[in-house]
Formats: structure tokens, C-alpha cells, sequence
């Protein structure tokens, strides 16, 4: 069985949608650097909301601080947009909750597994189903996520749990893995010129006792 390539997907669809105006995309984001290509990438094609829904972040102080950066470039983009400096809609933002203990109840029983096994993937479909039904409250007419930019992300399960629940939800999933046609190098590249906070590591407790490990 061969691999699906999801990013000919992604452009399978946004050569289907040329011409058509007010496509609405609700978008998930970890954190502003991982958005920052994506959202560059998809503001012409779409009408954006991003969604910051991260309740596996270890602490609120580093929540805020990565809610803030989110909150700083989506406004910087949209200055440059209104300036006539970059193309693009213009976009909002929506941020959930913080929820730890969703994110704890999710991973209970897996605390000990590998980063990016079985507890990863609860956590992708957390976060992914918050957003899923968001979307559908919001009549968006997509939803996805910034994740697959990660070389640390499995975008193979990302795109299937992503899928799942648009049938589960019935709103349209817009398949990505963004890290290719050097989407990874370019939000390296945007995260300097903005000055953007990188984080090293993905956000969680687990993850955060891996690097200080």
C-alpha cells in the first residue's frame, strides 16, 4: 500500500478552491514559529481563525508566553497586510481553554511511553477534536492543524485522527504535512525575522523532563 502523500493533497484542494472567495479554515496551532509558515502559506487561500488550544503545556506561565507570541505575529501579519507589505486575508484568532487536566486524564496510564507513541497521539486527538468541534460550531468550512510541520510529529497519524473526526463532526479535514516544500526551513526562517520565542520542546511535562534529562 503506498504512502499518501498529504501535502499533493493539501494542493489538490487549494487548486480546486482558485477563484472561489470566503473558504473559512479554523486552524489549530501549537505555537506562533509553527504557524508562522503555515499561516504565510494558506492566508490566500483561505479566511483563517487560528484556534490556540493547548492544554498539554506544562505550566501557565509557559502557556502564556506562547498564547502571546501567537497573539503578537497574527498581529504583525496583519499589519503588513493592511500596509500592503504581505498578500494574504486577513486573520483572527481564538484561544481555548487551559485545561491541564484534560490532557492528564488523557495520558493517564501512558506517562511512561516514548515521546511521539501512544500519549502523543491522545494528544493529538484532544486537541484535534476541541477543534473539529469548534469548526463545526463556527460553520468552517475546514479544519486543521500547524503539527504536521514538526519533524518531531507523526503527520501520518495526525492526517488520520484529523480525518476521523471530520467524518465524526462533519466538517471538512484539509490534509497537510507542512514540513515539506521546505515549509520547516522557512518557519526557522520567519521565527528569526519576527524575533519569535522557539520553545525545545514540544509544550508537556514529559516532554519538558526529556530535554532536561
Amino acid at each position: 500500500m503506498n504512502a499518501v502523500n498529504y501535502q499533493k493533497e493539501l494542493e489538490k484542494i487549494i487548486a480546486g478552491l482558485e477563484g472561489q472567495k470566503g473558504r473559512r479554515l479554523f486552524l489549530h496551532s501549537c505555537c506562533a514559529p509553527c504557524s508562522s509558515y503555515v499561516l504565510e502559506y494558506l492566508c490566500s487561500s483561505f479566511f483563517i481563525t487560528v484556534f490556540y488550544y493547548n492544554p498539554n503545556i506544562s505550566s501557565s506561565e509557559e502557556y502564556r508566553k506562547r498564547a502571546e507570541e501567537q497573539q503578537r505575529l497574527i498581529k504583525a501579519y496583519n499589519s503588513e497586510m493592511e500596509a500592503g507589505i504581505r498578500k494574504g486575508n486577513p486573520i483572527e484568532i481564538v484561544e481555548g481553554d487551559y485545561e491541564p487536566q484534560r490532557f492528564y486524564e488523557a495520558a493517564r496510564g501512558y506517562e511512561d511511553c516514548p515521546e511521539g507513541g501512544e500519549r502523543c497521539f491522545r494528544c493529538y486527538e484532544l486537541r484535534l477534536r476541541e477543534t473539529a468541534r469548534r469548526a463545526k460550531e463556527g460553520d468552517y468550512d475546514f479544519f486543521c492543524t500547524t503539527l504536521t510541520i514538526s519533524p518531531l510529529k507523526n503527520a501520518r497519524k495526525l492526517n488520520e485522527i484529523g480525518l476521523a473526526l471530520g467524518e465524526e463532526y462533519g466538517v471538512a479535514w484539509l490534509p497537510s504535512d507542512f514540513k515539506k516544500r521546505n515549509g520547516g526551513r522557512r518557519s526557522v526562517e520567519l521565527s528569526a525575522e519576527y524575533g519569535l520565542f522557539r520553545q525545545n520542546y514540544c509544550g508537556c511535562g514529559y516532554s519538558l523532563r526529556n530535554v532536561e534529562n
